[in-house]
């Protein structure tokens, strides 16, 4: 009989795991983008610009509400992951029935607060002036999705968890394709407009949730869990927690990153700068999706084996995803670097924004040969269960560096003191990173192995 599949984790070679790990997460990581990125294509060509701003300005909300489940599913997968490689699966089913019964919890009471709240959020975001109208439809649509979308981030991330990548992937693929037939159909052939983008997206979000409840419910997965495990456990509610919280942070920074670059942005140079960051913030979810892949990839090869005192095993895929993120980065910088009218062409007509978004983008990813670093070292501290080392180096970049940076340097340097704020975070929170993360191996992997 063959050997479980969550045990390949602590057995496989290195190099193979983790390219068998991180490829179906890179696929699915970059469908999803590109689900993303053609969307606010048809939207900007079928509606209008103004469209786009109006998505960017709803993004964070809907984004921040998501990003419960992510956080809640990383969080738990964590554990799992541990404790697979510990063999207590008693532990991992109480802990995948807990992470559901949470996420259905706090994303239906933050959909019935962000509806009551719509008209004071929407124009706290940016959502002002010819924004506002626009960005109300395509909000109050999505929102209704986001506990399904929020449920589906947990079960990706437990399906990667279990070792069954493959699983997550396709999870992932589903809702991008639906949503882009959804989307020519709504807002092309019938002309619904934002209502159309809102509902295809919405829609779409499903398509994931009913592929992952089909997965959990097979033979393919190992987590069979019963009612009893859905009753909250307040010692794991608390690990997961602490750990989720490290991501749920990284989310509410981004969240807030975009509600001040947006009002930032707005002030400085009106509707054209919300796009032009619009379009970039599209680029920077699509273009890293191998660089985020190689992450998702490394979580669970990292957990499983430091919950089998495999230390020499996690060092040696510590090494091998930065390398292989590394390579991955340098490669997606060389491409930002010389097409980017050619992208910004892609998105809109508007010589406005086309004169506009290029050169915002090479500032913008001026620092992303380096990111891997930064990228691999908190989630390694995530992987392991230290939290809060996780949520120091998580936050760093944007809320120590970034978020300061974009107050501070557009007083002396105008539009240009916003978008060289992003290189500036990018050096100094991979320099931060690199020194924790080089003190950890010494201490904790490279003693405990001597």
């Amino acid at each position: 009989m063959a050997k479980i599949q969550s045990e390949d984790l602590g057995v496989l070679p290195i190099n193979k795991l983790l390219v068998r790990q991180a490829l179906p997460a890179s696929i699915g990581i970059l469908v999803m983008s590109l689900n993303i990125l053609v969307d606010t294509i048809f939207v900007g060509h079928w509606i209008g610009s103004t469209a786009i701003a109006a998505i960017n300005v709803v993004l964070p909300v809907t984004f921040f509400i998501a990003a419960l489940g992510m956080s809640i599913g990383i969080g738990g997968s964590s554990i799992i992951s541990r404790a697979m490689g510990a063999h207590d699966k008693e532990k991992a089913f109480l802990t995948f029935g807990n992470q559901i019964t949470l996420t259905l919890l706090l994303t239906i009471t933050l959909v019935i607060f962000g509806l009551w709240f719509i008209d004071d959020i929407i124009p706290l975001f940016g959502g002002k002036g010819i924004i506002f109208e626009p960005a109300k439809i395509y909000y109050r649509i999505v929102l209704y999705g986001t506990p399904i979308l929020a449920m589906s981030m947990v079960g990706n991330n437990v399906a990667r968890a279990e070792g069954k990548p493959k699983f997550s992937m396709y999870a992932m693929m589903m809702p991008s394709v639906g949503n882009l037939v959804l989307d020519y159909l709504f807002i092309n052939l019938f002309d619904w407009g934002m209502q159309g983008a809102a509902w295809a997206t919405t829609i779409s979000y499903g398509f994931s949730f009913l592929y992952l409840l089909w997965f959990f419910l097979s033979k393919n997965s190992e987590l069979k869990i019963n009612i009893s495990h859905f009753g909250l456990n307040l010692n794991l509610v608390k690990e997961i927690a602490s750990l989720g919280f490290v991501t749920l942070s990284r989310q509410a920074v981004v969240s807030v990153t975009y509600l001040l670059m947006n009002n930032i942005l707005f002030n400085l140079g009106g509707a054209t700068s919300v796009t032009a960051y619009a379009i970039v913030g599209r680029m920077l979810m699509f273009a890293m999706f191998p660089v985020l892949g190689v992450t998702q990839g490394f979580l669970p090869i990292a957990g499983f084996n430091y919950g089998a005192r495999n230390y020499t095993r996690v060092r040696k895929s510590i090494n091998t995803a930065i390398k292989y993120a590394s390579i991955l980065a340098t490669i997606v910088f060389l491409f930002l670097m010389i097409f980017p009218i050619f992208i910004t062409k892609l998105f809109t007509t508007d010589a406005e924004v086309i004169s506009q978004t290029p050169s915002a983008m090479r500032w913008v990813f001026a620092a992303t040969p380096i990111i891997a670093i930064q990228l691999i070292g908190s989630a390694y501290f995530q992987a392991i269960g230290k939290a809060k080392s996780a949520l120091l180096l998580t936050l760093t970049r944007q809320g120590f560096f970034f978020i300061p940076l974009i107050f501070l340097l557009p007083n002396f340097y105008g539009e240009f003191g916003v978008w060289v704020s992003f290189p500036i975070a990018d050096v100094l929170s991979t320099i931060v990173t690199a020194y924790f993360l080089n003190k950890e191996i010494r201490k904790n992997l490279i003693l405990r192995t001597e």
